[in-house]
């Protein structure tokens, strides 16, 4: 397996093991989080499901179980621009979002979703690389993306907010909601960062800040 694989599965094998939490008030790049649709009350999800229809890659679904190991996703850097380990997600930057137990990526494209026929969200790529469609805008309020907050994430290629309108699946993944890309900003498309592992900064050395070592929290 590739190295961005192994550190997927090595930070899924620590939050297997503990219950988390953590001082951190702000989300930082390298940390696996759940993301929550604060309407629908569903948490960001994938599996190795794939679209029947329109791109046939793998499906990205909404679901109301709260721990399921499938819901994990990894905050990483975009192909152009680096996220190191511990820097606080700042508000305007673009990030890939990473599922941990699959390696793909978070993307979107011009293709019809299942049910509503809005944009369809899949997951794409083979060991954490995909495209330039896996790249998603962080907007939020302030200056760095806060742990209480409800952002939006904002397709960088296509323009549209990953959303949740309630829309369910029947077999095999029943009960599932669709997740998919609109154009206009609403209370579907307000998410949480939930459960998760959260890395932290180091300590501030003389001369200025040092992220080049962070250490989890659990």
């Amino acid at each position: 397996p590739s190295v961005v694989r192994l550190y997927l599965l090595s930070v899924l094998s620590c939050i297997c093991r503990f219950s988390l939490g953590t001082e951190l008030s702000f989300v930082t790049c390298g940390s696996v989080i759940k993301l929550l649709n604060v309407k629908h009350n569903v948490r960001l999800h994938s599996h190795d499901v794939r679209y029947g229809s329109g791109s046939g890659q793998q499906s990205v679904t909404g679901v109301t179980a709260v721990e399921d190991s499938n819901s994990y996703w990894s905050i990483r850097g975009t192909r152009d621009a680096m996220c190191h380990r511990g820097t606080p997600v700042k508000c305007g930057q673009a990030i890939r979002l990473t599922h941990v137990n699959t390696g793909r990526n978070l993307h979107s494209h011009y293709f019809s979703s299942p049910l509503s026929s809005n944009q369809e969200v899949s997951a794409f790529g083979e060991e954490g690389e995909g495209d330039h469609l896996d790249e998603w805008t962080v907007h939020c309020s302030g200056s760095v993306w806060k742990r209480e907050e409800a952002i939006r994430l904002r397709h960088k290629a296509t323009d549209v907010l990953l959303s949740v309108t309630g829309e369910q699946y029947g077999r095999p993944i029943h009960g599932q909601m669709e997740v998919h890309g609109m154009s206009s900003p609403s209370q579907h498309s307000l998410w949480k960062a939930m459960e998760g592992i959260f890395m932290k900064p180091s300590e501030m050395p003389a001369g200025g800040q040092d992220y080049s070592h962070t250490h989890t929290e659990f």
